[in-house]
């Protein structure tokens, strides 16, 4: 009789951290549920956690290296697989120069302990400047601001959402994602105990979401307009003189620059712009300013929009003028296990920003990357520095950057291409060589990155689970590999190794942390909540806090001269929308998070429907600057009139994949809409947040 054994570990599969206990009798997982000895997550699990036996299992994963052949794909030897991409990339590199290799790294690697301690070195030894991650599809400008008005780009505020008494939530879905660039599992649960004490938390956004059906209040935004919205608040606050900056007045530059630009933006004048009257505007304003603790977090609907940047920097302002910034309740700084910020700022690296640009199209760079915004123009556009050949890793830019469509015909333009993926999937397929690692409940973890932003401090580490078979290699084994063939330096430690050299150099001294130690608390050790540490933690040159950097008052300029393109007043406004269970699109082959209705669908509003005379599940052609797709209709009032919305992540329907879930309920792409020429101009970063569309009835 098989013996059933417990394994405790941290779901990676999103930024929430949430403890897991995993019933299993060798190879077979008989439960997964949450674990109530958690510290941190204390039980809480979403639809995500369950889908890790759906992974695990999943026969379209890969476990051997593929081949592209003139007849197919076919499996040949880790060694081989080996030697045949390094020799292409440096036959192209001896061809073309240093730089005609481009580099993308998607979401997943942060989520993974091997990728995230082996990437850099193998990163290096590339040679390359043509490097891309998805952090500029996603959260650039919240580490531009920081690292201007703090000196990091990792001094990124947290909410201190457990004791603080008003939250005011601006594009954001955390009862979704469980935080997003604030770790926080049961987001709800933690809203709701906001309200039970006595607080209230609002919800701007131009859906009504998951997150503002809970709320206290919810008001629709026209989409882009966020730093209009900011700034009407800031001009209330000074024009009452409410403003406080608390025990950092003395180590704060540049207030009087900030009430200048709020004295242009009062509620009178940009109401009906933002779409919220002016009365409500200043009702937000006196609430923030008078709470007894109070926050401001804005995520994924303010970063990837036209005035991103300036919209991160104008929430950390409100945050600090109202003396919410480092206090109790209000955004404040982790103090993790494993200090990033201390440790790369030790070494000079608190991240750069605009050093050189990219070939094409001149975006900046930032912290040795380019706007992935860029990468289809650097592989199509002939010059020396042309991408010739492209590594992905644990990335699927044709799905989740803009104008998938043009990437796509990039891609088929290489020389070379090589995938380390798990799934031959929209982007991986114009690989001539996939190298495909473990996954989840196969490899050891431990969260490098989200105890950065989590909104309590503690630490955990995690065993495989299963252990990887003989035919298969962990994603830190590929990077190793590849790094010892391209510049004979291979790391010759392991991962637990190196995470027990960095565990040694925590602040938490007292505890004595080692891996050793965390593997007798499978649980989680709890550090404690949120502490103040300004100005001590500062990494400005002058160590004071700079809340008016002049890169962002400059774009204030920006900000004044744009005028609506007459051609939008006739157009409907595109958002995105993210799902519970649709994180990413390689989880669209697990059978748990795909049961119910269709959900790659078009919301819309009731007027807008009848206006084009549109049926509830009636097909539309939706059509932007760049292409169109077919997709079905949603009629519902929780969408602002004059905006759709499409969840992002879908469009399996391409040929030349192998994820039979995923193709089975296709949907569309997004990012066949989106267009690689509208992103925020100060960072490069995408806009997702208001292409312009049309809609025909089909």
């Amino acid at each position: 009789m098989k013996q059933t054994q417990t394994h405790y570990r941290t779901c990676n599969l999103c930024e929430a951290m949430c403890g897991l206990v995993i019933e299993h009798s060798d190879t077979e997982i008989l439960s997964i549920k949450g674990d109530k000895e958690d510290p941190f997550s204390k039980g809480h699990i979403c639809p995500k956690a369950l889908a890790l036996k759906d992974l695990y299992y999943d026969k379209d994963r890969l476990k051997t290296p593929l081949k592209r052949t003139a007849t197919g794909w076919k499996e040949i030897s880790w060694d081989d697989a080996f030697d045949e991409v390094v020799e292409n990339l440096q036959k192209v590199q001896k061809k073309h120069g240093q730089n005609a290799i481009g580099l993308y790294r998607g979401n997943p690697n942060v989520h993974n302990l091997g990728l995230m301690l082996y990437g850099s070195a193998f990163s290096k030894s590339l040679g390359t400047q043509q490097k891309y991650s998805a952090t500029s599809v996603d959260q650039l400008p919240h580490h531009i601001a920081s690292l201007k008005m703090f000196g990091h780009q990792m001094m990124v505020p947290v909410p201190d959402i457990d004791r603080t008494n008003y939250m005011l939530i601006i594009g954001g879905n955390p009862a979704v994602s469980n935080g997003s660039m604030m770790t926080a599992p049961d987001f709800s649960g933690r809203l709701k105990a906001l309200q039970k004490r006595g607080g209230k938390f609002i919800v701007i956004d131009p859906r009504y979401t998951e997150t503002a059906k809970i709320a206290d209040q919810h008001f629709f935004i026209k989409p882009g307009k966020d730093a209009l919205l900011l700034l009407s608040i800031l001009h209330v606050i000074f024009d009452n003189q409410w403003e406080n900056l608390g025990v950092l007045a003395s180590h704060t530059n540049g207030l009087e620059t900030i009430k200048s630009i709020a004295l242009d933006f009062s509620p009178a004048k940009t109401a009906e712009e933002i779409g919220i009257s002016a009365q409500e505007i200043k009702n937000i304003a006196k609430e923030f300013s008078q709470a007894s603790s109070a926050v401001c977090y804005g995520r994924l609907g303010v970063s990837t929009q036209e005035f991103g940047g300036t919209c991160q920097w104008l929430i950390n302002v409100l945050n600090s003028i109202t003396g919410n910034l480092d206090t109790q309740g209000g955004a404040m700084f982790t103090l993790p296990a494993i200090d990033l910020v201390r440790m790369s700022a030790i070494t000079g690296k608190t991240g750069s920003f605009n050093r050189r640009q990219s070939r094409v199209n001149n975006l900046p760079e930032f912290s040795g990357e380019y706007p992935v915004a860029a990468l289809a123009d650097e592989i199509l556009v002939p010059g020396e520095g042309q991408i010739k050949a492209m590594i992905t890793i644990a990335g699927n830019p044709v799905l989740s950057t803009p104008n998938g469509q043009k990437l796509e015909k990039a891609f088929e333009t290489l020389d070379f291409m090589v995938a380390i993926d798990i799934y031959l999937n929209e982007t991986s397929k114009f690989a001539n060589i996939i190298l495909p690692s473990t996954n989840g409940l196969e490899t050891a973890h431990y969260d490098l990155i989200f105890h950065q932003l989590a909104v309590r401090n503690t630490t955990k580490y995690n065993e495989a689970l299963f252990e990887r078979k003989a035919i298969q290699r962990h994603d830190w084994e590929i990077l190793n590999a590849l790094t010892e063939r391209i510049s004979g330096q291979k790391n010759p430690a392991t991962p637990e190794a190196m995470l027990d050299y960095l565990l040694q150099k925590s602040p938490y001294t007292e505890q004595q942390l080692s891996v050793k130690t965390l593997k007798k608390h499978p649980h989680g050790i709890d550090l404690g909540p949120l502490q103040s540490c300004l100005p001590q933690r500062l990494y400005t040159d002058n160590k004071k806090i700079n809340i008016a950097p002049k890169l962002f008052v400059d774009d204030i300029q920006r900000l004044k001269k744009k005028n609506s393109n007459t051609d939008e007043k006739h157009s409907l406004m595109l958002i995105g929308r993210r799902q519970l269970r649709n994180n990413n699109s390689w989880m669209h082959n697990a059978e748990l998070l795909m049961t119910g209705r269709e959900r790659c669908t078009m919301l819309i509003h009731p007027e807008d429907a009848s206006k084009f005379n549109l049926n509830n599940h009636q097909k539309v052609r939706v059509s932007s600057r760049v292409s169109s797709i077919d997709i079905p209709v949603e009629i519902s009032s929780e969408i602002m009139q004059g905006v759709v919305s499409i969840p992002h992540g879908f469009g399996h329907h391409r040929e030349g994949i192998n994820m039979t879930l995923a193709e089975e309920k296709a949907g569309v792409s997004i990012n066949d809409l989106t267009d690689t020429n509208d992103i925020d101009e100060l960072t490069g970063n995408a806009d997702f947040s208001r292409t312009a569309v049309t809609i025909q009835a089909i």
